[in-house]
């Protein structure tokens, strides 16, 4: 492959047929719609209220705005292929309903896709560690999480997976190609790899993607055991029983699954591609981490903590009473 300008990926994993591909559009819509919904009226919300402007919902803010960047490296496109008047098959020799994408496209959604990703990880990571000051460091807590501190948490909950992903994308992009078949709807890193020729070095895509994964799996580890001690701790007493339940469930839910999810991906897209029957799960399961957090995290961080949810009923509220106000109005002059 030497003029990448002119190189298509196609994307054998979205094969879908006219009549269902309407249903597929409004449901990735209705999805897509909802999350950016969502998310934005939690940040919003956090902004708006001062008594919001705390470390953990500064970060809980943080990692809604990273869940609507992650939803929009991935449904944009995914609504392009679906639409109607799109135009799939551009890859050179595509089979006819299938889409494709550009080399430097499949590169810019594997950016955002991966920083989305390591960015969950780290303000996971980042969260735990303002719970466990919270419970465990009571009285050291406004010590600890000043404001210099947020804003270093924060820069790092950016930085370093941006980092990450540069390095990945790098060393994808130094291999040449000898296949343009992917095998799922959208671009993963290593789905592109398995593309290289033979005589290609991917040892080094080999080593950085086994550290990737051992840091997040030691990641997500070094939460669990921080729990540990967070349960040992909210047991003393009534009210860090309630601070425990309010707080931090909800946050070991969202860790549980975008670790499961991401970790069963990574897995199977290496080792699971020859089993028969299990295309169509790998797809499912590899578009659940893009779709289902951002989508839930919001919605259960509201249900569960008091101060979120008090301010989005009011905005809800409002709104309500303005829409049917205008609607009155409109009734009025007619």
């Amino acid at each position: 492959m030497e003029n990448t300008s002119s190189f298509f990926f196609e994307l054998s994993g979205l094969n879908i047929s006219l009549p269902n591909r309407r249903i597929y559009l409004g449901v990735a819509l209705t999805s897509y719609a909802v999350t950016v919904l969502v998310n934005l009226t939690l940040v919003v919300t956090v902004a708006t209220e001062k008594a919001l402007h705390q470390p953990m919902y500064v970060f809980l803010a943080n990692m809604c705005v990273n869940g609507v960047c992650g939803a929009s490296t991935f449904y944009p496109k995914l609504l392009h292929d679906l639409a109607p008047g799109a135009a799939p098959g551009a890859a050179p020799g595509a089979a006819p309903g299938v889409a494709s994408i550009s080399y430097a496209g499949c590169l810019l959604q594997m950016c955002g896709i991966y920083s989305y990703s390591f960015c969950e990880y780290t303000s996971l990571t980042v969260m735990a560690y303002d719970r466990y000051v919270a419970i465990c460091r009571p009285l050291q807590y406004h010590a600890v999480m000043t404001r210099a501190m947020v804003t270093r948490l924060l820069a790092l909950t950016w930085a370093l997976p941006l980092l990450e992903t540069a390095v990945g994308i790098v060393l994808t992009a130094r291999l040449p190609l000898c296949g343009n078949r992917l095998f799922k709807f959208f671009c993963t890193n290593w789905e592109v790899v398995q593309l290289a020729c033979a005589a290609a070095n991917t040892t080094p895509n080999n080593v950085y993607g086994f550290l990737l994964l051992l840091s997040h799996l030691l990641q997500t580890l070094l939460v669990l055991v921080s729990y540990v001690f967070l349960v040992r701790a909210a047991v003393r007493s009534h009210a860090d029983r309630r601070k425990f339940v309010q707080t931090c469930l909800p946050h070991l839910v969202a860790l549980l699954v975008f670790a499961s999810s991401t970790a069963f991906d990574a897995l199977f897209s290496r080792y699971g591609r020859r089993l028969p029957g299990t295309r169509t799960l790998s797809s499912a399961l590899a578009a659940e981490f893009l779709v289902v957090p951002p989508l839930v995290n919001p919605i259960i961080y509201g249900i569960k903590l008091q101060q979120i949810r008090a301010p989005f009923t009011r905005f809800f509220s409002r709104s309500a009473l303005f829409t049917r106000t205008r609607f009155c109005r409109q009734d009025a002059r007619g």
